[in-house]
Order: structure tokens, then C-alpha cells, then sequence
């Protein structure tokens, strides 16, 4: 969530970041996924204990890494190619790797995110095939392990990502002495362009947009806009938003700075949250949101949306009607007073003059 200050700027950015374990050359990984499970092998400890696994996964050639930071590749359906991943072992003992390929989502967060081990991919990551699943590969050293691509011949064109893994599975026992299966993986990003027709598309699919109503009559309140995208293209998709706040009659009360977009994988949602401070309650507000998206290629359209939201200023109408109320009531009772005419019990008799 973003905190703006009307009229009105600010410095706040979503951020999209994966958890990774601090080692070079590792552009991707996915977290530590306990499952209940029985089996063999060391309990693992923290990372600067003798015989911790500790290992490094990346793009590499079949004579050492070759400087790529992911897996690009632009490939035609049917195509066939092979590549290497380079996997090290930066522990003090050989360690038996997982080698596989996955498929990758953007998470709620935003974040790009592999697909846990128990669900199997269906995309790119199935299209990934390695001569052998498992690798032991001695301290110290880094093994370049090939793979093969192969591009479905009905692959649909745009974006397909995915990622090669190097996952470590050890038993480790919990506080309460229960034995847990614990799958650690590093994993390098795959970007795969199928060629044909690409379409960039993003929607904004829902603008909702709250007041909170000062105490104060002539301060501001918080004007709260959320609101949801939906990459509706077949690329991924990054880009800004930012979100206007008007009054009744098109004034404009405050403008947010623009909001990074994370990397949206096609089909991906994510929610973005402004808080705007400071909006005085002007009867109606309108909440306009901009997207500018941008895909690899090219910019979009910008996409435009809006939403508004009553915000009477009801401790100032309420000291109106106070105002109006009382003197409405003097009114009246003026108007009653003449029309019941001169007091019966009054002296008849006219004043005297005054003395000269």
C-alpha cells in the first residue's frame, strides 16, 4: 500500500522482489518448502556450519557460464534447442541436486514465483527435459549441466517463463521432534518469446475508492483507491499508475506520483493500493486511475479508469443546520407574536406626552 499527501506528492513504490539466499550468480530462487515426510539424510543447520549445502544456480554453456543473467530464448513452435545450467557447490561435502525445469506465476505480491515442487508444470517447464534428475556434484566444484528445449508445434505465441532448478531436499526435525521433508531451491529464469502475433493488453478491472471523514470541518481526510489489473495479453507486462483525485466541476485536489508496476506474467492480476492525505470533503470525489504499461517491446495505450465516492463535509452541515434551525426558530416565533395581535391585559390608555 502506498501513503500519498494531497495536493500533493510523495516517494512510494511497489516493490516486486523474490526471497533469495545471498549468493552470487544466483538470479532467481524460490523459498524453503517444508512438507511432512520420512526419509534419510543430514538435518541441515544454518548457513556457516561445516556440511551446509550452499550452491549457486545459472545460465552457463557447455565450457562454464557464459555471463547471461536468465534463459532468453525467441523460438518458433517445433523448435528444438540444447543449453546448459550451471549448478556449484559452494559446501564442504558433495551434495546430491534435483535438476528440473518448472513453471513461473506472479504472485499476489507481485513477485515472480516458481511453482512449488508438488505441482507439476504444464508450460515451459514441461517442455525442459534434463538426461538425469539428480546430480552429485563434489565440494568446490561447479558442474554445466545440459538440457534440452522443445517447443510444442501448438505452442501459442507471446510470453512463456518459467526456470531451471537446483533444489537440495534434506530431513530436518522440527522443535516439537517431528521429521519434515524441507525442499530448498535455487532456480534461473527462463524467458521464452514463441513467435507469432503478440498481444499486449492490460485492464483495469476494479476501482474501488473510500473516504475517511475529518473531525475537522476545514482539514483534509484520507481518500483510500484500490484497485485491480489484469494482463489480458499473451507478453508480460510492466509500466506505472498513477491516480488523480478531483472535485465536483473537474478541480483537480491531488495527483499521485507514478507507482512501478511489477512484472506481469500473461494472465497475472495485482492489486495496488494509494492513500491520499489531506482531501478536503467536497461533496463528490472522483478518483481517476492512469495505467501506462510497457511490454518488452513497446508501449501501450495508456488505460484509464475512474471511480468516485460522496464526501459530504457533515460536522460543517451539521453546524449549518444548527445555524439554520435557530434562526428558523426565531423566525417563527416573531411571525406568532404578531399574529397574536396586542397583550388583552395591556392599559388601554394611550401614553402620556412627553414633558416639554
Amino acid at each position: 500500500m502506498s501513503l500519498r499527501t494531497a495536493p500533493f506528492r510523495s516517494s512510494a513504490a511497489l516493490v516486486a522482489a523474490l526471497l533469495a539466499l545471498a549468493i552470487p550468480a544466483a538470479p532467481a530462487v524460490a523459498a524453503p518448502t517444508p512438507s511432512p515426510g520420512v526419509g534419510s539424510g543430514p538435518a541441515g543447520g544454518d548457513g556457516g556450519h561445516p556440511g551446509t549445502a550452499r550452491w549457486a544456480v545459472q545460465p552457463s554453456s557447455a565450457k562454464g557460464p557464459t555471463g547471461r543473467n536468465y534463459f532468453i530464448y525467441d523460438l518458433a513452435p517445433g523448435s528444438t534447442l540444447t543449453d546448459h545450467v550451471g549448478i556449484t557447490n559452494l559446501g564442504d561435502r558433495p551434495v546430491t541436486f534435483d535438476v528440473y525445469g518448472t513453471d513461473a506465476y506472479s504472485a499476489a505480491d507481485g513477485a515472480f514465483a516458481l511453482l512449488p515442487a508438488d505441482r507439476p508444470a504444464t508450460d515451459v517447464g514441461s517442455w525442459i527435459r534434463v538426461d538425469r534428475r539428480e546430480w552429485t556434484i563434489p565440494a568446490g566444484k561447479r558442474v554445466d549441466i545440459p538440457f534440452r528445449l522443445t517447443v510444442p508445434v501448438n505452442a501459442t505465441p507471446g510470453d512463456h517463463t518459467g526456470g531451471v532448478i537446483g533444489a537440495v531436499a534434506r530431513v530436518r526435525t522440527t522443535a516439537t521432534g517431528q521429521r519434515v521433508l524441507v525442499d530448498q531451491r535455487l532456480a534461473a529464469r527462463v524467458y521464452l518469446r514463441v513467435t507469432g502475433p503478440v498481444r499486449p493488453a492490460v485492464t483495469v478491472e476494479a476501482v474501488d475508492v473510500s473516504y475517511d471523514h475529518p473531525v475537522d470541518p476545514f482539514g483534509g481526510g484520507d481518500l483510500v483507491v484500490r484497485y485491480r489489473l489484469r494482463n489480458d495479453g499473451n507478453v508480460r507486462l510492466g509500466g506505472s499508475g498513477t491516480v488523480t483525485v478531483a472535485a465536483p466541476f473537474g478541480r483537480e485536489l491531488a495527483r499521485t506520483s507514478p507507482t512501478d508496476l511489477p512484472e506481469l506474467l500473461p494472465g497475472a492480476t495485482f492489486t495496488v493500493t494509494e492513500r491520499i492525505t489531506g482531501v478536503p470533503p467536497l461533496l463528490r470525489l472522483t478518483a481517476a486511475v492512469d495505467i501506462a504499461a510497457t511490454s518488452t517491446d513497446t508501449a501501450l495505450p495508456p488505460v484509464v479508469r475512474t471511480a468516485g465516492v460522496w464526501a459530504p463535509p457533515w460536522l460543517l452541515l451539521a453546524l449549518l443546520a444548527g445555524a439554520a434551525g435557530w434562526a428558523g426558530l426565531r423566525w417563527w416565533r416573531r411571525r406568532r407574536a404578531a399574529a397574536d395581535g396586542p397583550d388583552p391585559d395591556a392599559d388601554p390608555r394611550p401614553a402620556a406626552p412627553p414633558a416639554r
